[in-house]
């Protein structure tokens, strides 16, 4: 068996929601609008950045504006991809993941952030060394939930059996489009009541991983 934790980025690995609430803020400010609340920022992140920003203008009344969306979103992700400095690994996170290194799995990415903010913010943090496969929200034509993206992910690493981690309604439907076992981190952006999601195992502490991630692949005697 070749066995692989694939895991969501924003909410999952790390707590972006800072960045990304200044970044749209600096952005719609321009256009003379009230930046967003942190937690308004935090219940908008994880179909993307296009539907992001569509989330960004509805809740400020503008949604409907012509041209308006294009040109927001052209200018967030202009920044996106610096926007790294406020953005923090959640506690346990590295230890986790060379746990589950030492335990011989093969470690990817599968999220609905744009590859190359993906991959700026891994390596601010130092992460990226860890992950053989990031697969972002422009990576393929379609995202999560589809489950094409963490399909690939999969297939990139070569993996015959997956364990997939995220904090969303969108990771668990991807995983269970997907035929993988879920496991969920409850202290990221999830908006749903825990025992609303599909899921093999949840965990509020990274510590709790790599046993979850043995008891979902039927490791044996390896942690």
């Amino acid at each position: 068996m070749s066995g692989a934790v694939i895991f969501d980025l924003d909410g999952t690995l790390v707590d972006s929601a800072p960045d990304i609430c200044a970044a749209a803020g600096s952005v719609i400010a321009r256009h003379g609008l009230e930046p967003l609340t942190l937690e308004q920022t935090r219940s908008y992140v994880g179909h993307g950045a296009a539907q992001f920003v569509e989330r960004c203008l509805a809740a400020r009344g503008v949604a409907d504006q012509p041209g308006l969306q294009a040109e927001v979103l052209a200018g967030f992700l202009e920044i996106y991809e610096s926007a790294v400095r406020l953005t923090v690994p959640y506690p346990g996170v590295v230890a986790a993941l060379g746990q589950l290194a030492g335990m011989g799995l093969s470690l990817g990415v599968c999220t609905n952030k744009p590859a190359a903010p993906a991959h700026a913010v891994l390596r601010h943090l130092g992460l990226d060394g860890h992950f053989a496969v990031v697969i972002g929200g422009d990576s393929l034509p379609v995202r999560k939930p589809d489950p094409a993206p963490l399909q690939a992910a999969i297939s990139g690493l070569g993996a015959t059996a997956t364990v997939f981690v995220g904090d969303s309604e969108v990771d668990a439907e991807t995983a269970q489009r997907a035929g993988v076992a879920f496991a969920l981190y409850t202290e990221g952006y999830r908006k749903a009541p825990v025992s609303d999601l599909p899921h093999a195992a949840a965990f509020d502490d990274f510590a709790d991983l790599p046993g979850i991630v043995q008891g979902c692949l039927g490791l044996n005697g390896v942690a």
